[in-house]
């Protein structure tokens, strides 16, 4: 639920309240809030969060259930794992080791995930894909409008929560479950595996939530997938280490992915896309590099149900990055025939 709050001595703000934790705020309501980023000023996370209601208790959880997700934190949640002993899954997960084939698209921003969908559709419309998110933005998965979005669109099946991140249709214990969940439980064509909404990032090498990128190429490798890395590319980003091809997808897939993958390399147009395909070469020398054309891709985006928006920068003022996941999106179709 999205709130209009008033703070004392502070003013009006926006406000953020997950009923299935703290219950359901109405109008009048006291709200305990934790203000952090209205206080750092955040773009994608600039919420209050509401913590409780002081003057009315949330439900008693119902239902089965014994994975704990958010550990050790006042707000933990026990939610039903597929994966788990009580789960009508758990029979058909066992002693699963294959997501036999399945394309499985890896990308390091959640921005990402529509325009990979929107390629992916434009070429082969009605492929079931599913949303593997593992923890390394936010942990709600209802925090991602445009998950909710494509799903109402009906161009996203189902989304598979993994590690500390709860709220999908079905939740996993590890990335690997979730992979296999989607997979044999939701019967995916395809899984899109990246963060949700919110990464974080230092300027340094190592330290960025987008290193998992690389990890997720090696479980849809180890599992028996077909691992497409999406590259982080932006012409608009002020800050040189992104552009080009970010120095976050050099090191996750450079670095970090010890499986071969597919990397896609658009063919972007003029000396912007000839620099593109010159920072991703050296990535040919773990992976396969496969240059994959963008016609008709930007229709494809601006047709999506979901607004293109990467740090506060749409589809014109970033063009590139969008065209560079929808390629990745497409390249899937084509392995799918």
């Amino acid at each position: 639920m999205e709130l209009d709050v008033e703070i004392d001595h502070d003013g009006a703000a926006r406000a953020l309240a997950y009923p299935a934790l703290v219950g359901s705020p109405q109008v009048g309501d006291a709200v305990l809030l934790n203000t952090t980023a209205l206080a750092m000023g955040l773009g994608t996370g600039g919420y209050a969060m509401v913590v409780a209601l002081p003057d009315r208790f949330p439900p008693d959880p119902s239902g089965p259930g014994h994975l704990v997700k958010a550990r050790y934190t006042p707000l933990q949640a026990t939610v039903l794992g597929a994966d788990e002993q009580d789960s009508p899954h758990h029979e058909l997960l066992r002693e699963a080791d294959s997501v036999d084939g399945m394309p499985v698209i890896v990308a390091d921003l959640h921005s990402a995930l529509p325009a990979i969908v929107a390629g992916l559709h434009r070429d082969r419309p009605g492929t079931r894909v599913v949303y593997v998110m593992p923890d390394g933005g936010a942990l709600p998965s209802w925090f991602s409008r445009a998950a909710a979005a494509l799903r109402e669109a009906g161009a996203l099946a189902a989304v598979v929560t993994t590690g500390q991140a709860f709220g999908g249709d079905l939740e996993a214990v590890t990335l690997h479950t979730g992979l296999l969940a989607a997979r044999l439980v939701l019967e995916a064509e395809v899984a899109v595996v990246a963060q949700g909404p919110g990464n974080l990032g230092t300027g340094t090498r190592w330290g960025f939530s987008g290193v998992s990128a690389g990890e997720a190429v090696n479980a849809a490798g180890v599992l028996g997938g077909r691992p497409i890395a999406s590259l982080r590319v932006s012409e608009a980003d002020a800050r040189e280490r992104h552009q080009g091809v970010s120095h976050h997808s050099l090191t996750a897939y450079g670095r970090v992915a010890l499986t071969r993958a597919q990397v896609v390399v658009p063919e972007l147009p003029g000396e912007f896309g000839a620099r593109v395909a010159a920072d991703a070469a050296p990535l040919g020398e773990r992976h396969e590099l496969v240059s994959v054309p963008v016609d008709g891709l930007e229709e494809a985006l601006r047709a999506s149900p979901v607004r293109m928006s990467t740090m506060g920068r749409g589809l014109d003022e970033d063009l590139a990055g969008f065209l560079t996941a929808a390629a990745a999106g497409r390249h899937a179709a084509a392995l799918l025939g």
